[in-house]
């Protein structure tokens, strides 16, 4: 593995490994980035055998547990949108357990920052007992999910001490979207120009979240006091969204042990709206992506369901792409996230939802890198 370059942080400045890792993550992204960028020699190399084990797949299952099922959540909808693979996303500690003819003949994707989570390991295992094709993205390529696996895709993201995961969840989400792209070409889904376009998007990423971090930090600091005694927050997302939604739900869970669910942005009306009140807010993504007239209509959809809150009195936090004026009318707090495609942008918006954990967090007086009874890997059922 490699470490995260001394030229994005300085560890000496940080208070909390948590914070560090938070902040190791432009490094992070790059290098993982750069070594599987699309169209590179050694990308070529990586994918080969990823290739040859589900290249040909007309089904994928994704087993995964925790931050690393939200980024499969995420993977799914890249891997559907771009290499038009149908995904299926299943709790690894379900997998083993589900019938044997559930899908026929699917590749297996499994996900696991160390490489050692039992539920996961075990659905690798059953996967190999079936005779599927299986690859594992993990954080360790000596570890037994990248050695036990048909083609292993580790991530770039250094070691991660803090118990939440934080760059091993970013760098995650960028070998899942590389992978759509070698995977989309591979099956004839995207011409080389439209790859090429998706690659430069991709390797601006780590420079966007360089530039808004420190921003980001204040702001969140600033907001931190009117949410530290809120009974419960309900964070919602649409698409790929969702699963920052997902994340950042559990993120505010295990490090500030606040109650908290994610949902999609579309449900909120049928059931958990009851919970909706002034100590109940709203963390609401509504992100666009200006050139895709789908992402255009979910975010329609979800400033109108912005305004409808908003008449019914909640409080809302909204993430916004720079530049929008109509949802900082809508919301009590808009942080803004850099403009990039819909898929990319999930980088960005967990990175926010990351840091009002750990404020959160440090301001409840909470040891944010060891939460109460949780390891950094769970090697037992």
């Amino acid at each position: 593995m490699t470490e995260p370059s001394s030229k994005t942080t300085k560890i000496a400045t940080f208070p909390h490994a948590m914070l560090r890792e938070i902040y190791e993550q432009p490094q992070a992204l790059d290098d993982t980035i750069q070594h599987y960028l699309p169209g590179g020699s050694s990308a070529l190399d990586t994918f080969q055998p990823v290739a040859d084990a589900i290249g040909g797949r007309e089904r994928l299952v994704i087993a995964a547990s925790g931050s690393s099922r939200h980024a499969g959540l995420a993977g799914e909808i890249m891997l559907e949108d771009l290499a038009g693979i149908p995904v299926d996303v299943e709790y690894a500690s379900e997998y083993t357990y589900r019938s044997t003819h559930a899908l026929h003949n699917p590749g297996v994707l499994v996900i696991s920052q160390s490489g050692e989570t039992a539920d996961t390991l075990a659905a690798l295992r059953e996967a190999n007992a079936r005779g599927l094709a299986s690859v594992a993205i993990t954080n360790n390529a000596q570890s037994s999910m990248a050695v036990e696996a048909s083609a292993s895709l580790p991530t770039y993201a250094g070691v991660e001490k803090a118990i939440p995961a934080t760059k091993s969840f970013t760098t995650q989400l960028a070998v899942l979207y590389s992978l759509s792209l070698h995977l989309a070409r591979l099956r004839g889904r995207m011409s080389l120009q439209a790859a090429e376009v998706y690659s430069r998007q991709l390797q601006e990423i780590p420079s966007l979240l360089q530039a808004a971090l420190p921003d980001w930090q204040k702001q969140i600091e600033d907001l931190t006091p009117r949410l530290v005694e809120s009974r419960t927050l309900l964070y919602l997302g649409r698409a790929a969204h969702y699963a920052i939604a997902r994340e950042g739900a559990l993120k505010l869970k295990e490090s500030a042990y606040m109650n908290a669910e994610g949902y999609p942005s579309g449900e909120l009306k049928h059931g958990p709206n009851a919970l909706v009140s002034k100590d109940s807010p709203l963390i609401m993504i509504a992100t666009a992506d200006a050139g895709d007239p789908d992402s255009l209509l979910r975010y329609s959809k979800v400033v109108q369901l912005m305004k409808d809150m908003r008449a019914q009195g909640a409080t809302i936090v909204a993430l916004a792409t720079e530049g929008d004026r109509e949802v900082p009318q809508h919301s009590d707090t808009c942080l803004f996230i850099p403009a990039s495609n819909d898929l990319l942008s999930t980088i960005l918006e967990v990175v926010p939802l990351q840091l009002l954990a750990y404020t959160l967090a440090i301001s409840r007086g909470i040891d944010v890198d060891r939460p109460r009874n949780l390891v950094k890997a769970v090697v037992e059922e």
